[in-house]
């Protein structure tokens, strides 16, 4: 959440921000103010009630008879009036702090102010698209043929927007898995992505972590990740929600904790299984595995300093293209506008693959810097002497397994009904670099 004090100190600063999130989010803003400013009022209210019960019981001992009856009367009308307005504060209190907490981050200066997704603004695209001599497959059809996916007995056995692995296809989730793994936990090749970008990051590798896939309700409301409630899977018996994302439960892992300085950045990259419902996308992208129920990531979650953030969300996007360029799938970067953002982003930017079977680059990779937003609310500060504030945080795509499978079996399919290995997978293929029809 942002900086109540600040947005105290400051309001205009904060209304501006607000109002590139769109009109509502200003509106939102200024209500809050006028919240505030009665919550103030009532405040002095209430220390002037206070004063006068503290005064008045001081007089008490030195009064006898009706003087004294008389005033003890009107300190117990003082004291209800005291009571009610204690009441009304806390009623304040609660609201101003559920309104607080809906509000958006601000967006960085660099963002552009935009209303949806048609005004993004694509930085650059590398790689060519593949031309193919023959009518090419979608992944559904190549994971019938060769027996890489089956999305029909999921669909007995589980419902819609479910698929089973198999054989090569297992080989190539785990190798994505493994090549991923050695380039984020390699100091030598995460200098040699800081130079060939000239970045200004520390190359401190990525600890590896596997984490929970389950999360209570308020640690995910903390990471601002508990709306729209209708996209999570909720264990109720036990408060319990299954992570939409690995971050979910890395953001937390410094929760309420400070940590010096010398200590950042720390940064993490965790393999989860993910769970969405998909409340809002009946109809869309329903054949094979592109959008379904349960996913498997690897994500990366980095806590800087302040004025680090932003180089350390252009070394993760770096780290992105590095990851596709090495298997040689066409992509491009793409900044969300402000009305594209979630909540929490300051400044986010996607890679988009190219997908041969629809004919466009279809979103793989997210990258969202969300500086003080979420670290705020799950208090994890930094110390440097007698220095104190919140960490910064950031957190990324290394692979959304599902969809960079698709990406390499459409990309890569022979005209015979195969489908090549990327070289930079074939070390964990037992030296396999193609998968041939059955």
């Amino acid at each position: 959440m942002l900086d109540i004090k600040a947005f105290k100190k400051n309001p205009e600063f904060f209304l501006k921000g607000l109002a590139k999130r769109g009109t509502q989010w200003e509106k939102e803003a200024k209500s809050l103010m006028s919240l505030i400013d009665n919550r103030s009022k009532k405040q002095q209210k209430l220390e002037q009630l206070q004063s006068e019960l503290n005064s008045g019981s001081k007089t008490v001992p030195t009064l006898k008879g009706e003087e004294k009856k008389k005033l003890l009367t009107g300190l117990k009308k003082i004291s209800d009036e005291i009571a009610g307005h204690n009441a009304d504060i806390r009623a304040s209190d609660e609201t101003i702090n559920q309104q607080w907490k809906n509000l958006p981050n601000l967006p960085s200066d660099d963002v552009k102010i935009g209303k949806d997704e048609s005004e993004n603004i694509t930085l650059k695209t590398v790689g060519t698209p593949a031309r193919f001599d023959f009518t090419p497959l979608d992944h559904t059809e190549l994971g019938k043929r060769l027996d890489l996916i089956d999305t029909e007995t999921a669909g007995i056995v589980s419902g819609p927007r479910f698929g089973y692995l198999k054989n090569e296809a297992v080989l190539l989730q785990f190798a994505l898995i493994q090549f991923g793994l050695s380039v984020l936990t390699s100091e030598k090749t995460l200098k040699g992505i800081i130079k060939k970008n000239s970045l200004n990051v520390s190359p401190k590798p990525f600890v590896p972590i596997i984490p929970p896939m389950m999360i209570k309700e308020d640690v995910l409301d903390k990471m601002a990740r508990l709306e729209p409630k209708d996209e999570r899977y909720q264990l109720p018996q036990d408060n319990l929600y299954l992570v939409g994302s690995a971050e979910h439960t890395l953001g937390p892992i410094l929760m309420n904790q400070t940590v010096d300085t010398e200590q950042l950045p720390i940064r993490y990259v965790g393999y989860s299984s993910a769970f969405r419902r998909e409340a809002g996308s009946y109809g869309k992208d329903t054949k094979g595995i592109f959008r379904v129920h349960q996913f498997d990531k690897l994500e990366m979650e980095t806590f800087t300093l302040p004025d680090q953030s932003t180089d350390e969300q252009n070394f993760i996007i770096a780290i992105q293209e590095h990851l596709l360029q090495s298997l040689a799938l066409p992509y491009r970067l793409v900044q969300m506008c402000t009305g594209d953002m979630t909540a929490p982003d300051a400044r986010q930017i996607d890679v988009e693959t190219w997908m041969p079977s629809q004919q466009r680059y279809r979103e793989t990779h997210t990258s969202d810097l969300t500086t003080d937003y979420q670290s705020r609310r799950l208090n994890i500060r930094y110390q440097d002497g007698q220095e104190r504030g919140i960490v910064h945080m950031n957190d990324a795509t290394a692979f959304a397994i599902g969809r960079t499978l698709i990406a390499v079996m459409e990309n890569y399919q022979q005209a015979d009904g195969s489908i090549g290995i990327p070289k930079a997978l074939q070390p964990y293929m037992n030296g396999m670099t193609i998968i041939k029809p059955k």
